[in-house]
């Protein structure tokens, strides 16, 4: 008995080891990842993002709309998708999944965002996004955000919308 122990410990304890050391940093990279876009998010909070495609803000002298967008293409790592196979078989919510489309429209909105600041803009109406898987696994996703940025003078510009997505 003793040796048959010893035998599954030889054979599988490499393939336990690196799964729980992947599931460990991707995990880890997945939270600094959320954590920065939170951040990110923060500090270009004065940007106004609405999904309103014909709204028509008060515009600053000699302003003009400009097209603004921001991509990004994220992978899922190899370890979760592990786990999303075999959820699936039981039909259960694929949370992995979830984790990384959300993950995919905040970066792209927050690189949006930091486009039109760049440029000198305070308001972004018209939000589109757009999201599609690069290969077959559906392990990797590209996410376009894009709008029509404007240097507004309104009053309201407080009454953030929440882009709709």
């Amino acid at each position: 008995m003793n040796n048959s122990l010893t035998q599954f410990l030889i054979n599988y304890a490499p393939f336990i080891l690196l799964f729980a050391a992947g599931w460990f940093f991707g995990s880890r990279h997945e939270r600094q990842h959320l954590a920065q876009l939170r951040v990110s998010e923060q500090e270009l909070g004065h940007i106004i993002v609405s999904s309103e495609r014909f709204y028509c803000p008060k515009l600053a002298a000699g302003s003009e709309g400009e097209l603004v967008l921001g991509s990004v293409v994220i992978a899922q790592d190899y370890f979760k998708m592990i786990i999303a196979r075999v959820l699936s078989v039981f039909g259960k919510n694929l949370t992995t999944y979830e984790t990384l489309l959300d993950r995919a429209r905040r970066e792209a909105i927050v690189r949006m965002r930091t486009e039109a600041n760049a440029k000198g803009y305070n308001h972004i109406y018209g939000l589109r996004m757009e999201v599609t898987n690069i290969n077959q696994l559906g392990s990797m996703v590209e996410a376009i955000a894009y709008g029509t940025a404007v240097i507004s003078i309104d009053s309201n510009n407080t009454i953030a919308a929440k882009p709709s997505i």
